[in-house]
């Protein structure tokens, strides 16, 4: 592993310990070189995912970008850091079970707003407004309105 400091190729392994529910390895790591200390990680990957924008251009599938989208939308919500984890993982986990190597930027909207309508429903209309890009007040009103006659559907 390269040093993100220095960019020595001689790194050495301090420490090893299961994250993430056992689906990561955190391994803390020093450079002989100079003596900087810093965190990895080693996640199971069962295939490359490539993302299809909409506007049909591909890219690699952005970990980081999913959990960083699910952050801002639990931003003040009280759903710790390790949940957040979990849930970026079973979402990733869901996404490369599908069986295909490419999937839609709007498969994963789908899937995240899933996840977060279950789990908060403030962070799902905070995601749900940028997902489907909101211009309006009315734009909301629109969908707490159908939001409303959805849970009431499933009440009734």
């Amino acid at each position: 592993m390269r040093c993100p400091f220095c960019g020595s190729d001689d790194t050495q392994v301090k420490d090893s310990r299961p994250a993430d529910d056992g689906a990561a390895i955190r391994r803390r790591r020093s450079c002989p070189s100079c003596g900087a200390r810093f965190t990895t990680f080693e996640r199971v990957t069962l295939r490359e995912l490539t993302v299809v924008k909409s506007d049909n251009r591909r890219v690699p599938f952005d970990r980081e970008k999913l959990a960083r989208s699910i952050r801002i939308a639990l931003r003040k919500r009280p759903v710790d850091e390790d949940r957040i984890e979990r849930i970026v993982n079973g979402i990733q986990r869901r996404l490369e079970a599908e069986g295909e190597s490419e999937i839609t930027s709007r498969a994963i909207g789908e899937t995240v707003m899933e996840t977060l309508k279950e789990l908060d429903p403030v962070a799902y209309v905070r995601f749900a407004s940028v997902y489907r890009n909101f211009r309006e007040a009315k734009d909301f009103q629109a969908f707490l309105g159908s939001l409303s006659k959805s849970t009431d559907a499933d009440n009734g």
